[in-house]
């Protein structure tokens, strides 16, 4: 069922949304200071492109620094980057099929405003399942 998801979400709106995550990782990677936000923007992207089975969690060792990257992150591209999960989530819900996944982009907002501080791991293993 997830794979399934996953590839009506890949052609709904996960890739344009990855392309959206691309293009901010980018334009922070262009100076030194913003690579460690180019970094995450090209980690949720990823997750954005294929997201049913995996989940975010709280870093244990996140501290003051992601606050403030957060913060930083915020005002640089997390609100558009915000925005996009917004437009897309609400297109989304108004097909019957689409809102499944339009619950699901609505579920992204978080990270994508917040993302410093946070790991995306596989669903089983969030919960202490062994993934196998």
């Amino acid at each position: 069922m997830k794979t399934l998801l996953n590839v009506i979400w890949l052609v709904l709106s996960g890739f344009w949304l990855f392309l959206g995550y691309l293009a901010a990782g980018l334009l922070l990677c262009i100076t030194i200071i913003g690579i460690p936000f180019g970094l995450a923007a090209f980690r949720i992207g990823l997750y954005a492109l294929w997201p049913f089975g995996r989940t975010v969690v709280d870093k244990p060792g996140a501290g003051a620094a992601s606050c403030v990257g957060n913060v930083l992150w915020l005002v640089l591209a997390g609100w558009w980057l915000a925005l996009g999960h917004v437009v897309t989530g609400i297109a989304l819900c108004v097909t019957i099929i689409g809102i499944p996944l339009g619950i699901a982009n609505f579920k992204l907002i978080p990270v994508s405003l917040l993302p410093l501080g946070k790991d995306i791991v596989p669903t089983d293993q969030a919960y202490g399942r062994p993934g196998f």
